[in-house]
């Protein structure tokens, strides 16, 4: 038999949040049972593309979706479905524009449309007017539910769609081996990165936009600085952002104490090298990346608009965006640097993408009927 094959709809498969949540289900999957195929919104390649077709994926690229586009895209969205019958399953992870994609899903027949929700606020910019009606018009189009955190599907679904209660928490799993600590692994990435066993690493992971709140987070490491000046902060990502922050960095004389790594396709190496991991977001849905630094036993210190269910194993804080830096850095300096062992907790929490996969795969399997 061939296997099933489910579309799965994102921006760009680059190493965000989502797209490595769906990275980690992809290669747990037999895929003699279940294949993924990938519809993206950007012409340009994705971190992700070449994996995914040695996997035996299909990349399928569409217009991006924005204001004064919509006319052409809904007009190859539509010619897409009606080319591409073989799909029974659709996911879509592009929050609010799911209702676009699930609406020409619909219209073809397509049995299980999901809409899954990754954040818990839209942010504010000029498309926030037409993003609030394509939320709204979510109702009438998905058949299945998923969020990241119930907090992220109460705001994607409002009640308006479905009650939370029909809302599927599907976790962002991760492989808890490839995290748990390794102490030649962090003598090795230290050693790479030019760092004294002496010093105190915090990391952050995180594209350099608004959302990550990066200028904060700069003037959080300078209050650490100012009590322990040979601390080192490491910025895993990259973004559009990335050029402002860096002067700020620059304009602190923090430039010797802040590492600029990019983006890496080894955050699990990167991570044993960390004492503490700091993410004040100014939302989140429930971020990979923070499961990740807890799968590496790590101390988080996070901002309180992250939902409190994405403290699995007891190591996460939750501080007020409202207070001084000052009292971050007391935090973070008071903080155990201890990695822990978490891997049990987050199994049994059913954050492991080997238990979670199963599960998935069982679901697009009765459903695509």
């Amino acid at each position: 038999m061939k296997p099933i094959r489910i579309l799965q709809v994102v921006t760009i498969m680059n190493r965000g949040g989502l797209e490595t949540m769906l990275m980690n289900y992809y290669r747990e999957m037999d895929r003699r049972k279940i294949q993924f195929d990938f519809m993206v919104h950007r012409m340009e390649e994705g971190h992700y593309d070449e994996e995914i077709k040695k996997l035996g994926g299909n990349i399928f690229r569409m217009p991006p979706i924005r204001p004064g586009n919509y006319r052409k895209y809904f007009k190859h969205l539509n010619e897409f479905f009606i080319n591409h019958n073989e799909y029974k399953v659709v996911h879509s992870h592009i929050n609010e524009n799911s209702s676009f994609v699930l609406r020409a899903a619909k219209t073809v027949g397509v049995p299980c449309r999901i809409a899954h929700s990754h954040l818990s606020d839209l942010g504010f910019d000029f498309k926030l007017p037409f993003r609030l009606y394509a939320r709204y018009s979510m109702k009438n189009y998905p058949n299945s539910y998923f969020a990241c955190s119930v907090k992220a599907g109460q705001w994607l679904f409002n009640n308006r769609s479905t009650s939370t209660k029909e809302v599927i928490v599907l976790n962002n799993a991760v492989n808890t081996k490839e995290f748990r600590y390794n102490e030649n692994m962090r003598n090795d990435i230290r050693n790479e990165l030019g760092i004294d066993k002496s010093q105190l690493v915090i990391g952050h992971v995180g594209r350099f936009n608004k959302q990550k709140n990066h200028e904060y987070l700069i003037d959080i490491f300078h209050a650490v600085y100012k009590q322990r000046p040979n601390s080192i902060l490491t910025l895993v990502g990259d973004g559009d952002l990335r050029q402002g922050i860096e002067r700020q960095v620059k304009s602190l004389g923090l430039s010797a104490n802040v590492k600029f790594l990019g983006v890496r396709n080894d955050i699990s190496n990167l991570m044993q090298a960390m004492d503490l991991f700091l993410f004040p977001s100014l939302f989140e849905g429930l971020p990979v990346v923070l499961v990740e630094a807890q799968a590496a036993g790590l101390q988080c210190i996070v901002s309180d608009t992250i939902t409190v269910e994405s403290n699995i194993t007891g190591n996460v804080e939750y501080i007020s965006l409202g207070e001084p830096t000052e009292t971050w850095a007391d935090k973070i300096l008071s903080a155990s640097y201890e990695h822990k062992d978490t891997s049990r907790i987050l199994n049994e929490q059913g954050y492991d993408t080997k238990t979670m996969s199963k599960w998935l795969m069982e679901y697009y399997r009765e459903h695509a009927l």
